[in-house]
């Protein structure tokens, strides 16, 4: 994982998660289109978090995994500094393309080109789902780098176990991609040993055969 920006490193499943979104960008945006309109209670996370930021006096708020871009936006007309990062250039240029007043670059969760503490806030909705168990310590330490102490990082995944691996995308077309399914106490988890003091964890849908969570965390000192 030495190196993510799609040079000679760059490991096998983050290579393989960002070829697959880059394939299937269309019918993924397509399928993603009015999230918020249509599931209230994940647009409430995102405006509870743009509070939380303006009450906390502002600043920049990065969307790692950003897709489409429909939460940054969201963030973004809200009143919140918010920007996007997403590993395929696809799903950027779509992104670009529907919110062209939202700024969106090429990046990995992996190792963000983001100053240390600049950030008064991450968002990660529903993008730690292709990161394997074995990186997600870094990852949780990377979001603890850039986040300025006091500062949030919300974090949205499918709850369950094992995982899920996906050979043909939305579009149709042949992809390569993992995605992991846990427990909200295993993200949990993460988050207290990368330094992250938890504010909710909240479970969607518990019923359903794959729920939903939320987790909102603050970062210690």
């Amino acid at each position: 994982m030495s190196d993510e920006n799609g040079k000679p490193g760059l490991s096998t499943w983050l290579a393989e998660t960002r070829a697959s979104y880059d394939v299937d960008a269309a019918g993924y945006a397509e399928r993603v289109q009015g999230l918020l309109d249509t599931h209230p209670q994940l647009r409430a996370h995102l405006d509870v978090l743009a509070d939380l930021v303006k009450h906390g006096g502002g600043g920049p708020v990065a969307d790692v995994g950003c897709g489409p871009g429909y939460a940054t936006r969201h963030l973004h007309d809200s009143g919140v500094e918010a920007f996007g990062i997403d590993l395929s250039p696809a799903m950027v240029a779509i992104a670009q393309r529907d919110h062209p007043r939202v700024r969106f670059e090429v990046g990995s969760m992996t190792g963000l080109d983001v100053d240390t503490c600049s950030l008064a806030a991450v968002v990660a909705f529903w993008s730690i789902i292709h990161v394997p168990d074995e990186a997600m310590p870094s990852v949780m330490a990377e979001f603890h780098r850039v986040v300025r102490p006091g500062g949030l990082v919300l974090i949205g995944f499918h709850v369950g176990d094992g995982i899920e691996h996906a050979s043909t995308g939305y579009t149709g077309e042949p992809i390569s991609v993992d995605t992991h399914l846990r427990q909200a106490s295993t993200v949990s988890d993460w988050l207290r040993d990368a330094g992250f003091r938890l504010e909710s964890v909240t479970v969607l849908r518990p019923d359903d055969d794959v729920p939903g969570a939320i987790v909102l965390a603050r970062r210690q000192g």
